[in-house]
């Protein structure tokens, strides 16, 4: 890094401005008034010291002889860099390992290309509009100081090298990152792949999208240029977490969504801020300093102050209103030469607003006030104040009839009623809890700034920014201040009330879905419970329980609905009883809504009484949140028939725990219930975190393609509904994919998809054989494995190749079709075969392999990364049958019932996360009502250290050991402190 440092320092003190937007601000109190006017938003005005700031009128004159000088000094000198790569070409990303080994060769071609590039000339850098954003480009200024600009070193081959040792320097390639590794903590040198900062935007601005990323998400600048030309790529997460690691550094899938949701919101400030431009041009209001006041605008917030005195409201502001009265110029006398300003000369007794003296001084401050308002530097000081003073956000029960407002929603807002909290302690839940009384009138929210805050930025505008340039009669000076406190209470203080609640619900809906998206994974990859005929039972009163008993492939075996709770409960239990004989069901699945604590009792009593001998039967309860959506919704119509919504409810509650991935999949995952103020939250984000949350666990848990339905195929990474329904009409109308190859004849799936979804599904072996047996019996004595079988019509045009219908053992394992190569000459070099994947004998010949060798030199000498040998290795020694959501709980099966009148302070019991929030995860303990773990009892020292975890807290279907804190009957609620995680 340090050559980075001394390269962009060189190139900097060689590069000359193209505009003097910055430097006329500096002249912006001798210039004309519209310069002065421009001056007041621009937010550019500082310059760094370490940065030369020429002469307007010397850089005015030499800016061409100076870009033809430019121009020439790379031409003179381009043999002596040819050896450096070209960064504006594009390449792709490959790993630094091959790249060593094709040196040689890609010297040669630079060298060639080089002599070309002498024959043309430089050309010209073009209006500042639209900027060549590439990640080699100096870091930002603070506020945008300067606009003179660094030349990127794919534009500069006329850089001074220092020599350095050979440990920290290569001569022609990039500089040395770190990388850190599960093996190696510390870090080991890997090369950024070439071509990296080739970024370009489709709207371009003056900052560096690569640094700025970097900067707000706390990542390196190489990672972040990775990660930009993965997304542009299309490629989804999933693939990327699993197969593209040594790209992003290890990132998992969470921080790989925070970037690009970051991304996301610098892409749409870019385009913002471009159709402002637009709109502005064509009302003929654009200057230069203003273009680029507009293309260094990072936030929205940046962007709304640049453009506000350009809004025209119906009426116009004051300010505008004294404007148009031709006060301005009475304004900035005041400010620039109040020695020769008389008021009096203004006074217009015909017109109003004019008539009196009294009239002219309030228009005069109401401009004043304005200008203070808009000005950048004046804001930042105001800003910078109030990071170090004490700032709190209070609530208060607002003041509104009983009559639009229920006592019970009152009641639920008890502890905001009279709450006060400082805004850089406040938890996002807070803010969440007190947004949702506000919008239900229940609330009164203020931020409240202290007079400390006004006096001290008054007394600094007065000394420092604001001071007139000369001697002011008391008058004019009341008319300053006057001004200051205006502006300060009715523009100032309501803008910084708006951007600190809004920064805070910011936070806060991302906190909450990202919360929502942890207790999601936590609660899809529930492990599942195969192999059991499970009864489904949707508890019910004056309508019933809705049974349905499913076999062990989630065959629908029987529905009926029996009334438990109408004085028929004995009479009912004979049915049951005689259904679980019948079909052998030992497992009852109780959903937790209505009736749900009657049922549970009921089924309790039964079991302790032995009344279902000689079957051991359990039960468990799980949520069936959604499930009545699913019911009438068209999915539940297309696979369920003829079947009344109400049982559809029962069946799709006992699939919940047969495999819940496959079952919860089936509708929008808002209406899974395990988030935090879903509903108050932005439902965009929500819904695009969620979507990518079950993409990457169906993507990571892998399906089965000849046998998975078309909803759970379509949240496979590269897949949608289309695709998905393409793949099962091909596999209805060819029978089953013998190989993942076949999966390029689906219509509609091209090269990127297939390079996308082609890890994640998976063909059962065993399946495929059964099926060759069987058309092997039927065939006349052709060899199956060399037999060639192809889909196009006689005569047509084949437009993709024919696929051989040879199994192919590797497409069982989570190994991309991209490594079979690697995987081939890896099981050679182990001495292994491709029958003794997933047994104890390949297992055991890797161990013995790498503890010759180690992964990092295996895997150089397969020409490969360390991070896709593992993969390999994974795949290899994975059991045919594995499965990702082993690692984690299954539902609670339980026998009996505890009330809530038989809790005592102290019983230690044991119990199931049903939620997570940001204040304390909910624990089902079995008692009818879940009882809270406070966020300051879940410790690091009590989770599990050797449980495989998805994330640093706990999660939905996790079982705990708590201990009982407080029992408040009259409001039903449980306060537990956590003792371990089972």
């Amino acid at each position: 890094m340090p050559s980075l440092r001394k390269r962009t320092k060189i190139q900097a003190e060689n590069a000359e401005p193209k505009d003097e937007c910055s430097f006329l601000s500096e002249l912006s109190s001798g210039s004309e008034e519209e310069n002065k006017d421009d001056s007041i938003w621009e937010p550019q005005k500082k310059v760094p010291r370490n940065r030369r700031q020429p002469a307007s009128k010397r850089s005015k004159r030499k800016q061409g002889p100076r870009a033809k000088k430019s121009s020439q000094q790379v031409d003179d000198e381009s043999k002596d860099v040819a050896v450096k790569e070209e960064l504006n070409s594009p390449v792709a990303i490959v790993d630094a390992d091959l790249e060593e080994k094709s040196h040689k060769l890609h010297t040669t071609k630079t060298l060639k290309t080089a002599a070309k590039k002498q024959k043309k000339p430089v050309p010209r850098a073009k209006k500042r509009l639209k900027v060549d954003e590439e990640t080699s480009q100096a870091s930002p200024l603070e506020g945008g100081g300067s606009n003179v600009e660094t030349p990127s070193t794919s534009a500069c081959g006329n850089v001074c090298k220092k020599e350095e040792s050979e440990d920290s320097f290569t001569f022609g390639q990039s500089p040395v990152k770190r990388i850190r590794t599960e093996s190696c903590p510390q870090g080991r040198p890997a090369r950024v792949p070439d071509g990296a900062s080739d970024i370009k935007e489709e709207v371009e601005m003056n900052w560096d999208i690569v640094q700025v990323l970097s900067e707000r998400t706390n990542i390196e600048p190489w990672v972040c240029a990775n990660i930009i030309r993965l997304f542009n790529d299309d490629n989804t997460i999933p693939f990327i977490v699993r197969y593209r690691k040594e790209l992003i550094n290890n990132l998992d899938a969470d921080f790989l969504r925070e970037v690009r949701q970051t991304l996301d919101e610098l892409r749409d400030v870019a385009k913002k801020v471009h159709s402002r431009i637009q709109k502005i041009k064509k009302e003929g209001k654009m200057s230069e300093c203003l273009l680029q006041a507009l293309l260094n605008c990072k936030t929205f917030e940046e962007l709304e102050h640049v453009t506000a005195p350009y809004k025209m409201g119906s009426k116009g502001t004051k300010a505008q209103r004294a404007k148009q009265l031709g006060l301005e110029g009475a304004a900035r006398t005041l400010l620039e030469n109040p020695g020769q300003l008389n008021l009096l000369s203004y006074i217009k007794p015909d017109v109003k607003g004019l008539s009196e003296l009294n009239d002219i001084e309030t228009g005069v401050q109401h401009i004043l006030a304005d200008m203070i308002a808009k000005d950048k530097d004046t804001l930042d000081f105001i800003r910078g104040l109030c990071k170090h003073r004490y700032i709190c956000i209070q609530s208060s029960l607002a003041k509104v009839s009983s009559k639009k407002v229920n006592e019970k929603e009152v009641d639920k807002f008890q502890l905001y009623q009279n709450f006060s909290c400082n805004i850089r302690t406040i938890h996002h839940h807070q803010i969440l809890a007190i947004n949702r009384g506000e919008n239900l009138k229940i609330l009164t929210v203020k931020v409240n700034i202290s007079d400390g805050v006004k006096n001290e930025f008054c007394r600094w505008c007065i000394q420092n920014r604001w001071r007139p340039r000369g001697f002011a009669r008391p008058e004019l000076m009341k008319i300053l201040h006057n001004s200051l406190d205006d502006s300060f209470k009715r523009l100032i203080v309501p803008l910084l009330c708006r951007e600190f609640r809004a920064k805070l619900t910011s936070d806060a809906e991302k906190q909450s879905v990202m919360m929502f998206g942890q207790n999601l994974r936590q609660l899809l990859l529930t492990s599942p419970v195969p192999g059991r005929t499970l009864m489904g039972v949707d508890p019910g009163y004056k309508h019933g329980c809705k049974l349905a008993i499913i076999s062990p492939t989630s065959q629908i075996l029987h529905t009926d609905v029996v009334y438990l709770h109408c004085g028929q409960g004995f009479r009912e239990a004979e049915k049951i009883k005689r259904l679980l004989l019948h079909f052998n069901c030992r497992t009852v699945v109780i959903g937790n809504g209505t009736a749900c604590r009657e049922t549970e009792a009921y089924f309790a009593d039964l079991i302790m009484k032995n009344y279902f001998a000689p079957l051991d039967v359990v039960y468990c309860i799980v949520s069936e949140a959604g499930a009545s959506i699913y019911s009438v919704s068209p999915e539940a119509n297309k696979e369920m028939p003829g079947l009344d919504p109400n049982l559809r409810s029962a069946v799709s509650i006992a699939r919940r725990v047969q495999d819940p991935l496959a079952e919860l999949v089936k509708f929008d995952p808002k209406h899974i219930g395990v988030g935090m103020y879903q509903h108050d939250v932005s439902q965009t984000l929500l819904k695009a975190t969620l979507d990518s949350v079950v993409e990457e666990c169906v993507s990571f848990v892998g399906v089965d393609i000849n046998i998975c339905s078309e909803v759970l195929l379509r949240h496979i990474a590269g897949l949608n509904a289309n695709r998905a329904k393409n793949i099962i009409e091909w596999r209805e109308k060819n029978g089953p994919f013998i190989n993942r190859e076949q999966l390029k004849k689906v219509k509609g799936l091209g090269p990127k998809s297939f390079q996308q979804c082609a890890g994640f599904v998976r063909i059962n072996q065993d399946y495929i054989q059964t099926f060759c047996s069987s058309q092997h019996t039927d065939s006349s004595g052709q060899s199956q494995e060399t037999a060639m079988v192809t889909n196009e019509k006689l005569g047509k045009k084949k437009n993709k190749a024919d696929v051989t219908l040879i199994p192919n053992p590797l497409d069982q394992t989570c190994i991309h079709p991209e490594s079979y190569d690697i995987a081939v000459r890896f099981l050679s070099f182990i001495g292994g075969t491709m029958c003794e994947i997933g047994k104890p004998e390949m297992q055991q010949k890797i161990n013995v392999s790498l503890g010759k060798e180690g992964i990092e030199k295996t895997a150089e000498r397969l020409q490969t990364t360390a991070h896709t040998l593992q993969v390999i290795i994974d795949g290899l020694s994975q059991p045919k049958t594995f499965d990702i959501r082993t690692d984690f709980d299954k539902p609670d099966f339980k026998r009996s019932i505890v009330c809530l009148e038989d809790l005592q302070v102290g019983t230690v019991l044991t119990g199931k996360v049903e939620n997570a929030t940001l204040f304390g995860v909910f624990v089902d303990i079995g008692v009818g009502k879940a009882g809270l773990i406070p966020i300051r009892f879940i410790t690091e020292a009590k989770l599990s250290k050797t449980k495989r975890r998805r994330s640093l807290g706990l999660g939905p279907g996790e079982k705990v050991e708590v201990k009982v804190l407080n029992v408040d009957i009259p409001r039903s609620r449980i306060s537990l402190d956590l003792l371990r995680v089972l």
